[in-house]
C-alpha cells in the first residue's frame, strides 16, 4: 500500500500544481476586470488579493504532498488527512457560492486524492 499512497500524494500534488498554473494565468484577465467593474478600489484589490492568495495556497499544497510522497516520514497521517480537509472544505465553499466549477474540482480531486494517500500511509516513521 506505500507505493499506492505515494501515487495519491503524488497525483494530489500534480493536482495542485496544474491547479495553480491555470488559476494564476488567469490573474490578467481577473485584474482587467475588476479594473473595468465599477467595484470600490478597495474591494477590487481585495479581490485580487484573494485571487493570488489561492495560487499561493495551491502551490503549498503542491509542495507538501509533493514532500510527502517522496519522503513519506516528512509527515504523519494525521497531518497529512488534516491538510486535505483544508482544499476539500474550500472545494465546498466554491460548490457553494459559484456552483459547479472547474476550481471546485481541482480542489475537491486534489484534496481527496492527498486524503486517499494518508491513509494508505505507513506510519513507520522509518519510510
Amino acid at each position: 500500500m506505500k507505493v499506492l499512497s505515494r501515487i495519491f500524494l503524488g497525483f494530489s500534488a500534480i493536482v495542485f500544481a496544474f491547479g495553480a498554473y491555470i488559476h494564476t494565468s488567469a490573474f490578467g484577465r481577473m485584474s482587467d476586470a475588476v479594473a473595468k467593474s465599477d467595484l470600490p478600489a478597495f474591494l477590487g484589490n481585495g479581490f485580487r488579493t484573494l485571487w493570488l492568495q489561492d495560487s499561493a495556497i495551491q502551490i503549498l499544497f503542491a509542495i507538501v504532498f509533493a514532500v510527502v510522497a517522496i519522503r513519506p516520514a516528512a509527515a504523519t497521517r494525521f497531518v497529512v488527512v488534516i491538510i486535505g480537509l483544508l482544499p476539500i472544505t474550500t472545494a465546498l465553499f466554491i460548490y457553494h457560492f459559484i456552483g459547479h466549477f472547474v476550481g471546485g474540482h481541482i480542489f475537491l480531486a486534489g484534496g481527496l486524492a492527498a486524503i486517499l494517500g494518508a491513509l494508505l500511509k505507513s506510519e513507520n516513521r522509518q519510510n
